[in-house]
């Protein structure tokens, strides 16, 4: 037994899953063999958007440099082609833009123009039809690439994905009983005292399936109920809060023990949503828990205290648990052995109040009274008798 239990910890790291979603909420999935990459362009935006900081800085400035340059060199090409380079010393030739003698000064001209800045010293003048058609496309083009640029560089800055930073999930999930049911519960937190408006939770199981007809599923997700039917998914998160999901006959871990939880392999990937109180924008946090991160028997130490006129909480004991006594077997074993045991309690006491004629009324009031509520029910309904339990 010993060296099992010395074997089992390393064969568990030998096959250490994969993560399909880190602790951080990055998920750990990247595209290959795309061949519809046109699509991107279709989007443009959100693929901007979407580059990395440097990307999008290099963008960012090759998007105004190359438009600087574009629109100098027709400034330079007007100029070229009426004659300006060629009458710079005659002071009664009009030029289309006044002091444009090279391609710097007319690509000086043309950022000056495109960001309005008008120095003074270059002018166009009423003599070039041309010129001021283009000046009249520079602005409107300049416009929408100030528009553009200065959108993509607002929405990334102001992505919500920081915001989902300060959301903490514990690094342990843990099973025990609660309310003399085993429950499966982690412990998520907001670290700024701002709140997150409509928090909403959800959970999912990812574990490898083979249907019926033979199909392998590698990474099949089935829905774990974190208050769903009750509303309880609908968190107020003022304070760092324990999800529960309670595992029942609906849930995938109706049938797993402590045993078994130690060979199994899965992960489970935990979500919340909710919206962002300062922009009104949507954030959404993610973390997942192996199946060696499941901690049996564990359950999470306490963090709030009550200080003069406030609610006190310990961020340094977020993720301690500590064990409980938590019965090895399943939830399907446990609700089994739970029915069983209330079966023999109802006959016990049944045959007892029949058999035993000399048993005091006191003595049979105490018997009575241990039977629990819903065998009593059944057992009066039996004896058709009324409930006389009192207080002994």
């Amino acid at each position: 037994m010993a060296l099992e239990n010395s074997v089992l910890p390393t064969l568990r790291t030998r096959r250490k899953r994969q993560r399909y979603v880190e602790k951080n909420g990055r998920c750990n999935v990247q595209h290959g063999n795309m061949r519809e990459t046109y699509r991107y362009l279709t989007d443009i935006f959100t693929t901007l958007v979407d580059l990395n900081w440097r990307c999008s800085l290099f963008v960012f400035v090759m998007a105004y440099a190359v438009t600087w340059l574009f629109f100098g060199a027709i400034w330079y090409l007007i100029a070229y082609c009426r004659g300006d380079l060629d009458h710079l010393e005659d002071e009664t030739w009009t030029p289309c833009v006044n002091n444009v003698n090279s391609f710097i000064s007319a690509f000086l001209f043309s950022i000056e123009t495109e960001t309005t800045i008008g120095y003074g010293h270059r002018v166009i003048t009423d003599q070039c039809p041309v010129g001021t058609m283009l000046l009249l496309l520079q602005a409107i083009l300049g416009s929408m690439v100030n528009a553009f640029m200065v959108g993509c560089m607002f929405v990334k800055i102001s992505q919500p994905n920081k915001r989902a930073e300060t959301l903490v999930f514990s690094k342990h999930a843990v099973i025990s009983l609660r309310d003399d049911k085993l429950c499966l519960m982690f412990r998520v937190g907001d670290l700024r005292s701002s709140h997150i408006v409509g928090a909403n939770m959800r959970a999912k199981l990812i574990k490898s399936k083979q249907t019926q007809e033979g199909e392998f599923i590698p990474l099949d997700q089935t829905d774990i109920s974190v208050g769903f039917e009750t509303g309880d998914d609908r968190l107020f998160l003022v304070s760092p809060l324990v999800i529960s999901h309670e595992i029942d006959t609906h849930s995938p871990f109706w049938d797993m023990s402590q045993g078994q939880l130690e060979k199994e392999d899965f992960e489970i990937v935990v979500i919340l949503e909710g919206m962002v109180e300062a922009t009104g924008m949507t954030c959404q946090a993610r973390s997942s828990y192996l199946a060696e991160e499941v901690m049996w028997g564990h359950r999470f130490s306490p963090m709030m205290s009550l200080a003069e006129g406030f609610f006190d909480i310990d961020y340094g004991a977020f993720h301690h648990t500590f064990e409980v006594d938590t019965p090895s077997c399943s939830a399907r074993e446990l609700s089994l052995a739970a029915a069983r045991l209330d079966a023999h309690l109802y006959w016990s006491i049944s045959s007892r109040l029949d058999e035993e004629p000399t048993l005091t009324n006191q003595a049979a009031k105490q018997l009575f009274c241990m039977i629990p509520a819903e065998s009593k029910s059944m057992f009066l309904f039996m004896r058709g008798s009324h409930d006389s339990c009192v207080s002994v």
